[in-house]
């Protein structure tokens, strides 16, 4: 798979791009990724990459010139599943989102910076707009840094464990039941007996039901869609 991200800021993403996970999906070779300034695009010999918006309104809009540029450019190479735009009005990006991500060859993702982006940018370039929540942030930066690791964690070998990815939090609706770990007891504090059972039916069980009232206290939103 190969993500190519665009970006005014691409300093902000060289650290979460370059370790944990992603580094190690990048090291097997399952993944590439490569970060674009979108001022090496620009034709402007002080690199300026936006303007004033037409009519009305503070706040500087990325110009379309360099981005249509450096779209042109990668899409003349090969062929993009997806050309990707982060905005705050966006389609909420989830894990069904990520899943189907996850099975694409190749994906551009534009980070979006200032007030916006100019409108003919996405309604001739863009095929996908997605948003992390209902917030506003300097930039894209930080959603296209997270929608990569949500994607790149779902490739076959990226995670030690296959089965990790697949009891995820979303993937069924749901989200994840409590965890425990070592030692059994700490301070008076005891793990859930049945886990220490050795029954693997009954705690799988005692699982499924955890999450189920997991999700019902903490993300009741989740079930009310698990039912329509």
């Amino acid at each position: 798979m190969r993500i190519d991200i665009i970006s005014a800021c691409p300093e902000l993403l060289e650290s979460p791009l370059n370790h944990s996970i992603i580094q190690r999906a990048k090291n097997k070779g399952l993944c590439e990724i490569y970060v674009h300034n979108l001022r090496d695009w620009t034709l402007d010999k002080h690199r300026k990459i936006d303007d004033y918006a037409f009519g009305f309104g503070a706040g500087m809009v990325l110009q379309i010139e360099p981005i249509d540029r450096v779209i042109s450019h990668l899409t003349g190479e090969r062929h993009y599943d997806e050309i990707i735009f982060t905005a705050p009005d966006g389609e909420r990006f989830d894990q069904k989102a990520a899943n189907s991500l996850s099975l694409k060859e190749n994906i551009i993702i534009l980070c979006g910076h200032y007030k916006g982006v100019d409108q003919r940018v996405r309604d001739h370039l863009i095929t996908k707009e997605y948003t992390i929540g209902d917030f506003v942030l300097t930039g894209g930066e930080l959603p296209a840094a997270m929608m990569t690791d949500a994607i790149v964690r779902l490739l076959p070998g990226a995670l030690g464990d296959v089965e990790s990815a697949l009891n995820d939090s979303f993937q069924d609706g749901l989200l994840e039941p409590c965890v425990y770990t070592r030692p059994a007891e700490y301070k008076g504090w005891r793990v859930p007996e049945i886990l220490l059972s050795g029954n693997q039916a009954k705690i799988e069980d005692w699982l499924y039901d955890e999450a189920v009232k997991h999700t019902r206290e903490r993300r009741p939103d989740l079930m009310d869609e698990n039912t329509k």
